[in-house]
């Protein structure tokens, strides 16, 4: 049996200079991201003594850009890799190349050339903000393209015609072991009124993938002359902005609101389980829920918990992404209130993964179609099968 894999492909406006990618999901493990590995092919006629360059490129917005006026910007662009592709530099062409190099490089003849890009693991991971639904322009949140261009230098400014740009992600993976059963017991007493209200949350793991259900497990027990009228679970995300001093903030992006089993009434108790689904279909249109850095034509979700290697070596260009689960009873005007509220980790799914076997590639062009002189372009998306 011969094993299917799909290849991205995108060619420049002019359609001299065409770019290859196996995929557009790069994991960073902590330790290295995976290596950006793909294939160019160039019309030598066209370059005339000139060069092919390509750099990986991340591009950090913390502003609307529909108030950008004047010349001012709200965002900032970072180089994370420059290098020549053709001529192949002294220094590459002893490299190794990957299996889909050597399949693509088959297939597309002698004009082809490999790259390899490799991206440190400091850099920030793709990550979006959802803007309100009566805002325009590009969301805030970090972002990354490929870009490859004909130029003399690498410090050469290119030209649209002859430049093209693919958007990729740096995404996270689940930890492979998994951790502490999360649980938290709280007790709370009050002035003027004997014993305490005693309020036990469990989850049943640490780690959920996404769109998994999250079973919240609650026991409360009341020694005290206070009544539990009502009871609030939570799923709430934490997004800290790392540029900003104050720029964290907190969204709840799943809620359930219950009075059954209440009232809780003095030397009573509670044992009760809640059901949470936290998924950005229910949060759409919602201003500033973290969302998976998006790429064109491909629906997000919710974005997963940022790991860190080192709790204080976070990339100032980045945003750092946590979940919480927050249980909260309500004891009337009088009675105030009591909140129960740890951690959790909401990861990406890591079984969507493509294999690298087998001589059979589609490939996804990314074909741009010119409207009219001076009009931007028009991407559309085309899948042709190559035996």
């Amino acid at each position: 049996m011969v094993a299917t894999f799909r290849v991205y492909k995108k060619t420049a406006p002019n359609g001299k200079l065409t770019l290859y990618l196996g995929k557009r999901d790069f994991v960073d493990h902590l330790s290295h991201v995976d290596l950006i590995d793909g294939v160019t092919i160039v019309d030598k006629d066209y370059l005339k003594n000139r060069k092919v360059f390509g750099q990986v490129i991340a591009t950090f917005r913390y502003g609307r850009e529909e108030d950008e006026v004047m010349g001012l910007h709200f965002f900032k662009e970072l180089y994370l890799v420059s290098e020549q592709i053709y001529p192949l530099p002294d220094e590459s062409k002893g490299s190794t190349l990957t299996n889909l190099q050597e399949r693509l490089l088959k297939k597309l003849g002698p004009n082809a050339f490999p790259f390899q890009f490799q991206i440190s693991s400091n850099a920030p991971n793709s990550v979006t903000l959802q803007p309100a639904s009566d805002e325009s322009g590009a969301p805030c949140g970090v972002s990354y393209d490929i870009k490859i261009f004909v130029g003399d230098s690498i410090e050469d400014k290119s030209h649209k015609r002859s430049t093209l740009k693919m958007g990729i992600q740096k995404i996270q993976w689940a930890p492979t072991t998994p951790g502490q059963q999360p649980c938290s017991i709280i007790r709370k007493d009050f002035l003027l009124s004997p014993g305490e209200l005693e309020l036990e949350v469990t989850l049943e793991r640490q780690v959920f993938h996404h769109n998994n259900p999250i079973v919240v497990n609650m026991f409360v027990r009341n020694f005290c002359n206070k009544t539990v009228k009502r009871i609030r679970v939570s799923a709430v995300q934490n997004i800290d902005i790392c540029m900003f001093a104050s720029g964290h903030y907190r969204v709840t992006v799943a809620c359930i609101d219950t009075q059954e089993g209440c009232p809780i009434n003095p030397g009573s108790t509670l044992q009760k389980v809640v059901e949470l689904c936290p998924c950005l279909e229910y949060n759409r249109g919602k201003r500033g829920v973290a969302c998976e850095g998006q790429l064109k034509k491909v629906d997000s979700r919710l974005a997963s918990t940022t790991l860190l290697a080192d709790q204080e070596q976070r990339d100032v260009f980045g945003i750092v992404v946590s979940y919480s689960i927050k249980v909260k009873l309500f004891l009337g005007a009088l009675g105030g209130e009591v909140v129960a509220e740890f951690s959790r980790e909401n990861t990406v799914d890591a079984d969507n993964q493509l294999s690298d076997g087998g001589d059979d590639l589609v490939f996804q062009d990314f074909a741009r179609v010119r409207l009219n002189p001076g009009m931007e372009d028009e991407v559309k998306s085309s899948v042709v099968s190559l035996a």
